[in-house]
């Protein structure tokens, strides 16, 4: 088998390739690059499965980041153990070909009790008396200490919300995916397995933040490809950054003999409108909403129809039956909704599956579905101003943002800290509430080929054609492995 890495770069598609990733444009001209039809949704769960079992959310039952589990009435999202993908593994196929075949998934989603050889996730600890402590999780578990013992602390400040993918006073704005990227070198070096899958999510922040391109009509050139886009100068610096962290990862490579692939998981576009689709249900008396110490909660399991959202993707799940006809004009009346899929058009998108909603609305390029269902901002749950990726009834790119009303931020994140270190509990209440802050989303299909993900390859690597499955991805993945 040929050594072989599997670089993960978020976001990354054809149209951000041009001078400010030149270490990737020298080394694609040794390569071959082909744009992948995204899987459906595009987003991060669904996307890696595609790639890693070679089935559609049909096969595998990812439905998404989340999704609502039925028997016991919660919505669960970023769950983290491998036994959710209901399908064999690239690894579990590899090995039966050679047993001395190794695998490292380096933050790869789905990592915990797989049974690929070498591991690494971020993993919170969370002791009995409340604390969040920010942690790894690791296999075999040696690892864990090995590690950080050598690279210091996973910075999981930067891993997600306000500080991910900016400059702070615990790291520059690249600190995570520089700290993976380490931990993948000290893999090599350790372990050397045959096969290291590699995620690098620093493109992913401002992307969402700001949107890939400007809203100015200005000619931008890549190669012989003319668009009326421009790119987004506030994302220059993210692309210098990756470009310098991925040439550094295939010089490292190539000179150990192991050969480097490039891949990504969706390509993100620019959004100004963003659909409230539970505030819409609620309106209609379909959602039901508890009032716990003042605040409002989302009761899944006692609404009759309620949406769980996840970037422009939402699940729309039916408890009453008898209102889907209802509930699918009303989503095809709201503006913004592009289509509206029920169980034979997600038997054709290959998403059918026990896990998704008896509908599923698909927001048009340029807009996206939040989960807020509270009409009052008042009212709104206290986990809505946090970073709560668990609790929110759906995926919440506001979470990458300070709430500008706030005139002292950085006072109130000591003073928030300072009251954790002293014991007391506290919320870390910076979170806006403002969805019109992002400017960039993900999940149904660009219009454009050229925002796209991308699979960038060496030549000898067999190839398939451009605009290639997602699924297609895994023999190509596998077949490189078996070279």
């Amino acid at each position: 088998m040929k050594r072989t890495a599997v670089i993960n770069v978020v976001g990354l598609t054809e149209r951000l390739l041009g001078e400010d990733t030149p270490k990737i444009m020298e080394w694609l001209q040794g390569g071959c690059l082909r744009r992948i039809r995204p899987a459906f949704p595009a987003v991060t769960c669904t996307a890696q499965s595609n790639y890693l079992t070679g089935l559609t959310p049909s096969g595998h039952g990812i439905v998404g980041n989340g999704w609502y589990q039925r028997e016991l009435a919660e919505i669960h999202f970023w769950k983290q153990s491998n036994h959710l993908v209901q399908a064999p593994k690239i690894w579990d196929d590899l090995r039966q070909g050679d047993p001395q075949f190794t695998c490292a998934q380096l933050f790869w989603w789905y990592n915990m009790y797989s049974n690929a050889d070498f591991s690494i996730t971020p993993r919170p600890l969370y002791p009995a008396d409340g604390r969040k402590v920010f942690d790894i999780h690791t296999w075999p578990y040696g690892i864990r200490n090995d590690i950080k013992k050598e690279l210091g602390e996973f910075p999981f400040f930067g891993f997600w919300g306000p500080a991910a993918g900016q400059n702070t006073p615990q790291g520059a704005a690249d600190v995570v995916s520089r700290w993976i990227a380490s931990a993948a070198c000290w893999m090599e070096k350790k372990h050397a397995p045959t096969l290291n899958l590699v995620y690098l999510p620093h493109l992913d922040y401002n992307l969402q933040r700001w949107g890939p391109c400007t809203n100015e009509k200005a000619a931008y050139i890549h190669g012989a490809h003319a668009t009326t886009k421009r790119l987004n100068p506030r994302i220059r610096p993210d692309l210098r950054a990756i470009d310098d962290i991925v040439g550094g990862l295939i010089r490292f490579w190539e000179e150990r003999n192991v050969q480097v692939l490039i891949v990504s998981e969706y390509g993100i576009t620019n959004v100004d409108t963003p659909i409230h689709l539970n505030r819409v249900f609620r309106q209609k008396g379909w959602i039901t909403v508890k009032e716990e110490l003042g605040l409002e909660l989302l009761d899944a399991g006692a609404s009759r129809v309620f949406a769980v959202t996840d970037h422009q993707v939402a699940h729309v799940y039916l408890n009453d039956p008898s209102l889907k006809s209802a509930v699918q004009e009303t989503l095809k009346s709201i503006p913004g909704v592009a289509q509206v899929l029920d169980e034979q058009d997600q038997i054709q998108k290959g998403m059918y599956h026990a896990r998704a909603g008896n509908l599923v609305a698909v927001a048009a390029e340029n807009a996206w579905f939040t989960y807020y269902y509270w009409m009052d901002d008042a009212l709104a749950p206290d986990f809505a101003r946090t970073v709560d990726i668990h609790r929110k009834a759906g995926y919440d790119p506001v979470e990458l943002f300070l709430d500008p009303a706030i005139r002292f931020p950085s006072m109130k994140i000591g003073f928030r800290l300072l009251q954790k270190k002293l014991g007391f509990r506290m919320l870390m209440d910076l979170i806006p509430l403002d969805a019109g802050l992002v400017k960039g989303s993900h999940g149904c299909l660009p219009e454009s080929e050229l925002d796209w993900p991308v699979l960038i390859t060496p030549k000898n690597v067999a190839n398939g054609p451009d605009g290639m499955d997602s699924t297609r991805v895994y023999s190509i993945l596998r077949g490189s492995v078996r070279a």
